[in-house]
């Protein structure tokens, strides 16, 4: 289970000069206090960004980073465009045949250069602008003048696959509240096209495969924006496919978005019994990160129930399963579970435990390790922050974290991230008389 190799970043290396890590991990913090950004950088932060680890930086080291090398760019600092760094399509399945036209679950969301500039404007708009500009991409079920095709081939299996990668890629960056509604649409029809029946068997299992997998997408859109009910409702279609075809895999990616809105929905218990089901689902997988992604789901519910032994058992095993490094047998929509996802819902559990002090220490180190791309984890991070920060007796600190949430939300559509800012801002209320939560609470207000 070796880790993927990284290719090293040798052009930050050279801006190290003579300094050790540590004495270099010193200089960034002291760049961000001069432009008052607060980073943990510390000697194995810069030895990750070196290795090739972080192939580009959160936005709070950007900031520091552009500050420390004027004149640079990200790119002359050796950091990956963070369009390369996320959206590349992993254990993609090669066509035997070259479609013609190609069918599209998702027309507008492709990878048109044009399009995609459109796209980016219409999100950053946010609101109303967000759902109105988006509609003008032609969102419709299929290409214009296509229909659903008597028998299901590769090429319909390939575009249910796509639609998959396109609305996890625009999740990452700009959260669920605006997508919802148009990815319902393409899941209608990867399941018409199951219906339809495919010409060979192994096209068969892959539309299997890929619809449940897009179930589980508009699933999760539903679940961030807040529509539990609707999340309930395409997790257990994407459980019915797949104990229909027989997919541990997809039985296990559906077991463990259940557990997750269990919990959410304060049925701990629950969220529970979904998760130890998913190990089981994939104990024969030979992929240890989602082992640990499960034992983190279970170590959740037990700290919905305040069981601390229970949930301190399932957090070890997830730390020993996370330790084991990644494997090719890694799902490729477990893209986004890494270190600072581990400590994030290390946090949440601490947090539901009462440990409010030791859950801020988790979050920080989620948010500082999260790599930029994924956008709307960035924001679910340091709301998560600020809102430990406000519970622990440290209002101005979270007050800090909270305006950093705020300026990620002109990026970011979350109705879940949001609903956690305004808990935090509930919590602050009492501090209003500090300047810096003050200048929060009426900034937020005023959101």
């Amino acid at each position: 289970m070796a880790a993927s190799p990284h290719s090293p970043n040798s052009s930050f290396r050279r801006l190290r000069g003579q300094r050790s890590p540590a004495e270099f991990a010193g200089m960034v913090r002291r760049a961000a206090k001069e432009i008052g950004e607060t980073v943990s950088c510390d000697a194995r932060y810069i030895g990750r960004v070196e290795s090739g680890e972080i192939r580009c930086p959160n936005y709070a080291y950007e900031r520091v980073f552009l500050h420390m090398f004027p004149g640079h760019t990200l790119t002359d600092l050796g950091f990956s465009p963070r369009e390369a760094v996320r959206g590349r399509s992993a254990h993609r399945v090669p066509s035997p045949r070259t479609p013609s036209p190609p069918l599209s679950l998702f027309p507008g969301f492709t990878h048109s250069s044009k399009e995609s500039d459109v796209l980016r404007r219409a999100f950053m708009a946010g609101g109303s602008a967000t759902v109105a500009a988006a509609a003008t991409l032609n969102l419709t079920l299929l290409g214009a003048g296509r229909r659903v095709p008597a028998r299901a081939g590769e090429s319909e299996a390939a575009a249910v696959e796509d639609a998959v990668r396109q609305i996890r890629l625009l999740d990452d960056r700009h959260g669920a509240d605006a997508l919802y509604r148009k990815a319902a649409e393409p899941l209608r029809t990867a399941y018409a096209l199951l219906d339809a029946g495919a010409t060979r068997q192994s096209t068969e299992d892959r539309l299997h495969a890929g619809a449940g997998e897009l179930a589980i997408s508009v699933g999760w859109l539903a679940h961030d924006s807040g529509r539990f009910e609707d999340a309930r409702s395409h997790y257990a279609e994407a459980l019915a496919t797949a104990r229909v075809s027989g997919d541990a895999a997809l039985e296990a990616h559906a077991f463990s978005n259940a557990a997750f809105l269990a919990g959410d929905c304060g049925r701990p218990r629950e969220s529970v019994r979904a998760a130890q089901a998913g190990a089981r689902a994939a104990r024969n997988l030979g992929s240890a990160r989602l082992l640990s992604l499960l034992a983190l789901r279970e170590a959740g519910g037990w700290a919905g129930m305040a069981d601390r032994r229970s949930c301190e058992d399932a957090l070890t095993r997830a730390h020993t399963h996370f330790s084991r490094g990644p494997a090719a047998a890694d799902p490729e929509w477990m893209s986004f579970f890494g270190e600072a996802e581990l400590e994030f819902l290390e946090a949440r559990c601490w947090a539901a435990l009462g440990e409010y002090s030791r859950a801020a220490r988790h979050a920080r180190r989620a948010a500082d390790l999260q790599d930029p791309h994924f956008a709307r984890n960035v924001a679910l991070y340091t709301s998560e922050l600020a809102d430990d920060l406000a519970r622990a007796g440290a209002p101005d600190e979270a007050a800090w974290a909270g305006h950093r949430v705020l300026d990620l939300l002109a990026e970011v559509q979350s109705t879940r991230v949001e609903s956690m800012l305004s808990g935090t801002a509930r919590a602050l209320v009492p501090h209003q008389r500090s300047p810096r939560v003050g200048a929060f609470l009426t900034r937020h207000a005023s959101t």
